[in-house]
């Protein structure tokens, strides 16, 4: 992390330490952290709550909590220079919003790059990878993969740093790799 730096994004596939990654660079920043949770506790699914604690449980007990389902583009809006967020997930976020129609989920898209460009605060996303699979067998799973895939790497071209987390590892392949034009 540079001084300069003030968009990451941290992806990689499931149990691959990137939220740890994530909440290390929120801790190097000096900053204060707002961990924006985009999941909403379901009472009835024991697993999830299990899941949540875990990242609960991680956390420094001052650092601020907003859970955010739906409105990331607002919250990360009213973020100070003074903020990190530390945004987790991507995915989840967009589970949250894969009834929307696809030119509404294009001006959803639009709105959040747009606001990740304008904020003055250092923002953290994590996303998961979910196309280094087969093409899931049905429309709604495509749909997700396919609109995470993308999404992913909007928010790619706009981070100054994109780290991938593999088996407990990050590479900052942005710093390592070559743009894809396309």
């Amino acid at each position: 992390m540079t001084t300069n730096d003030r968009i990451f994004l941290v992806t990689g596939p499931a149990r691959s330490g990137k939220s740890e990654w994530a909440e290390a660079l929120a801790t190097q920043s000096g900053q204060s952290v707002i961990y924006i949770a985009t999941s909403s506790v379901d009472p009835t699914d024991l697993d999830w709550q299990q899941r949540v604690a875990l990242h609960r449980d991680r956390r420094p007990p001052h650092w601020h909590l907003q859970e955010v389902p739906i409105a990331l583009s607002e919250a990360i809006l009213a973020a100070t220079a003074q903020d990190c967020l530390l945004i987790d997930s991507l995915g989840t976020w967009l589970a949250n919003l894969l009834e929307q129609d696809d030119a509404t989920w294009q001006s959803t898209v639009k709105f959040l790059i747009e606001s990740l460009q304008q904020t003055p605060s250092t923002v953290i996303l994590v996303s998961e990878e979910t196309g280094w699979g087969v093409v899931p067998a049905y429309p709604i799973g495509r749909l997700f993969r396919d609109r995470l895939g993308s999404l992913t790497r909007q928010v790619g071209t706009v981070a100054d740093a994109v780290y991938l987390v593999v088996a407990g590892y990050a590479v900052d392949v942005k710093q390592l790799g070559v743009g894809v034009d396309g």
